[in-house]
């Protein structure tokens, strides 16, 4: 039997919808810790692992997946893998994209294409810390979207504020957040 389930660009509208239902009447189900695990391996070079989370409380095992991590041959790195600042440009790329294709669905709005070109600027100066003048990391970024959709472009534009409004990432990038720090030193000396 066919489902009767309206899927738009492959997001189920109505499961959406129902998930906002569920968090509006239970906030605690939208309660998530997400987590990752990064090594050193050797070099400039590491590897994230990630295979869980927890959502209201309770502990979420998942598939796992690994991120590698490195530095361009000018950073003294072997450029096996993106470095940090990249993944970053690529984590936020990833979040507009799936904040685009959810509201996009919930509006009934169809995409044909949609795609991100991302781009910052770091001064090494900053990083290699010779000068207290430069921020370690970005000193911008800029976003372009690029959407081929079924929709006026009053309602492309009210799509974009919604994302950009609810964007995990964008929020994490244009505000503080706090971070906390810890040390353990490990093994005897």
């Amino acid at each position: 039997m066919a489902s009767d389930r309206q899927v738009i660009h492959g997001v189920d509208a109505e499961q959406l919808t129902e998930t906002i239902e569920t968090v509006s009447e239970n906030p605690e189900v939208g309660q998530f810790r997400f987590y990752a695990e990064t090594e050193w391996t050797d070099a400039l070079k590491c590897v994230t692992e990630i295979d869980e989370f927890d959502q209201a409380g309770e502990r979420i095992r998942t598939r796992e997946f690994h991120v590698e991590g490195d530095e361009p041959e000018q950073i003294l790195g072997d450029r096996t893998a993106p470095n940090a600042v990249e993944l970053l440009l690529a984590a936020l790329g990833s979040c507009l994209s799936v904040g685009y294709a959810a509201n996009a669905a919930a509006m009934g709005i169809e995409l044909d294409d949609l795609r991100f070109e991302l781009s910052g600027e770091v001064d090494l100066r900053g990083f290699l810390g010779i000068s207290e003048d430069v921020r370690a990391g970005y000193e911008e970024v800029t976003v372009t979207t690029y959407v081929d959709a079924d929709a006026p472009e009053g309602e492309l534009a009210e799509l974009r504020e919604r994302v950009e409004a609810t964007s995990p990432l964008v929020d994490s990038i244009a505000n503080e957040v706090p971070l906390e720090t810890d040390l353990v030193v490990e093994g005897s000396r």
